[in-house]
């Protein structure tokens, strides 16, 4: 099933942990709307903006797939509002201040990124149907410590 022009929704439910662990990821009827409209507002003004295909790395996480990889239960991912993904050939750094600056959204976190190398981390994106506070946050890990920083590098 298509949500959008580029995405579909074997893509917004695929995850290697649910597969190895036989774990059911397939999200309530009622979330239908909120994984379309991700689709919609986040990923395909990034597809059609950088002009290559990709496919998120996480997108919607039932509640027992948030258990078994050590995340929240409440996590934005788990109320299918956020996606993590990359874009093949774009640095991290450029497609979150691309997003920043053109998308509406929830949160934008750039996370795990270092100017080292610029293929490092992911993209972080969320975007709720209504209020979206257009929060921007990076998160890195400095001497072992995770730490949690307002706006992009």
């Amino acid at each position: 099933m298509k949500l959008s022009k580029h995405f579909s929704f074997s893509e917004a439910i695929k995850s290697q942990t649910a597969e190895r662990n036989y774990i059911d990821n397939t999200p309530p009827d009622e979330y239908l709307s909120k994984i379309i409209a991700v689709a919609e507002n986040i990923l395909e003004p990034v597809r059609l903006h950088f002009g290559v295909p990709f496919s998120p790395s996480s997108w919607y996480r039932s509640k027992e797939l948030c258990l078994k990889i050590g995340s929240k239960t409440t996590s934005q991912h788990a109320l299918a509002e956020a996606v993590d993904f990359e874009v093949p050939g774009v640095d991290n750094l450029t497609l979150a201040k691309w997003c920043e600056y053109n998308l509406e959204f929830d949160k934008l976190i750039l996370e795990f990124y270092t100017d080292e190398d610029p293929a490092s981390g992911w993209v972080h994106a969320s975007y709720r149907e209504s209020n979206n506070r257009h929060e921007v946050y990076t998160i890195s890990r400095v001497n072992g410590a995770v730490i949690t920083q307002k706006d992009l590098p």
